[in-house]
């Protein structure tokens, strides 16, 4: 039985290797043989599947940020749906990465409507939905659709969609991260040392609009602070020297770490972070943060004047809330001014850390129970058993 995966990104990588590996296990324990071929990146290859077409490095958020993508994207989605015309498999998983997954669902409802297609963890519809048209055709398309969050899950089935919510995959995730003491002693941090991780980039365009800001912001709490050192793991290898020229640059103390992102969270006494999923992680860990996101001015211009566009938070910290938890500077807000304030506040008021660490706790409740990639596992390979019966 064959089982097709779509996804990008690093995320999405990430989340595509946990699904594989709860999914192979599953199938082994019921003697069942399964063939996965994906988009994805080398995750997903280490946890077993064959990769049609490398995507974690293909990625934007924006509209003029998208343009050097449209390319590579168009390649890679072209090569998916002629793999699925000439190999149909037995099911469909696509992983969040909206653009290619609209493409390769509305293809399959359209081509091979007898293969059900699973979306998990779906586009953040529900949270900047402009208009109908993207959830109609998500719906359209999807025979059972796996949320993550319990308000993508209230959303999606208002419109239509059979859903199952299963939790947060970083539940399962974090349950294997290293204590404080065990993460300071394999990076060699010394019990007084204030260690910050800064979280600049897993985006090629992050280099450009956040790397600048995020570090001028380290350079005037290390000035602030001298004992302060920053820890920067690396999301892919290929921004390795920027980053490096960029410390050097800054005059930042500073180490680059690769392949131990869980070390440094559990290691830092708090964070300078972009938007995105290492939000969760990072609370998950109970390290306080400051998060912070910029696009190109002419991309805001058109999302505000044009599409008309809002979204109440960017962090999925504060959108499992939807209150404020952790700071956001987004955009105009985003200088390095106010990052330096938000950030000493945090690391120097402990009531504010306090508060910080007391909202974690509520927001972990709306995470969901261990056994995340299990059920999502089960879930697939269920609807699997169900098609391969079907044809019986």
């Amino acid at each position: 039985m064959r089982i097709f995966i779509s996804t990008g990104e690093v995320s999405g990588d990430l989340q595509g290797s946990l699904v594989i590996k709860a999914i192979n296990q599953r199938a082994a324990a019921a003697g069942l043989q399964l063939e996965i071929v994906a988009l994805g990146g080398e995750k997903m290859a280490a946890a077993g599947a064959t990769i049609l077409g490398k995507t974690s490095g293909i990625g934007s958020m924006g509209l003029i940020e998208s343009i050097p993508y449209i390319l590579p994207t168009l390649q890679v989605q072209r090569r998916a749906i002629a793999f699925l015309q000439k190999n149909p498999p037995d099911l469909v998983v696509l992983i969040d990465y909206m653009g290619p997954n609209l493409g390769i669902g509305t293809y399959m409802k359209k081509h091979l409507p007898q293969v059900p297609v699973v979306y998990y963890i779906a586009p953040q519809e529900w949270v900047w939905s402009i208009s109908m048209r993207n959830t109609s055709r998500i719906v359209d398309f999807t025979d059972k659709l796996l949320a993550i969050f319990p308000e993508e899950a209230r959303y999606f089935r208002q419109h239509g969609a059979d859903v199952s919510w299963v939790g947060h995959p970083l539940v399962d995730r974090m349950q294997n991260a290293p204590s404080r003491a065990e993460a300071r002693a394999k990076l060699q941090i010394l019990p007084e040392q204030k260690a910050i991780a800064l979280l600049p980039a897993s985006r090629r365009q992050e280099l450009k609009y956040l790397l600048p800001v995020i570090f001028a912001a380290a350079q005037i709490i290390q000035a602030q602070l001298p004992e302060v050192h920053f820890w920067i793991p690396l999301s892919l290898e290929a921004y390795r020297q920027k980053i490096l020229d960029a410390i050097a640059s800054y005059n930042l103390q500073a180490t680059v770490v690769s392949g131990q992102q869980k070390e440094v969270f559990a290691a830092a006494d708090f964070a300078i972070t972009k938007s995105g999923t290492v939000n969760l992680e990072l609370a998950l860990l109970n390290v306080p943060q400051v998060v912070v996101y910029r696009l190109n001015p002419v991309t805001v211009w058109i999302a505000r004047r044009i599409l008309k566009g809002s979204i109440p938070f960017a962090s999925p910290v504060n959108l499992m809330v939807m209150r404020q938890i952790v700071p956001e500077l987004l955009q105009e807000q985003a200088t390095t001014e106010n990052i330096v304030q938000a950030s000493l506040e945090l690391l120097l008021n402990p009531q504010r850390r306090q508060e910080t660490l007391a909202d974690y706790t509520v927001m972990r409740q709306l995470l969901g129970d261990v056994g995340v990639c299990d059920r999502v596992a089960e879930e697939i390979l269920q609807m699997l058993l169900g098609t391969v019966e079907n044809k019986v």
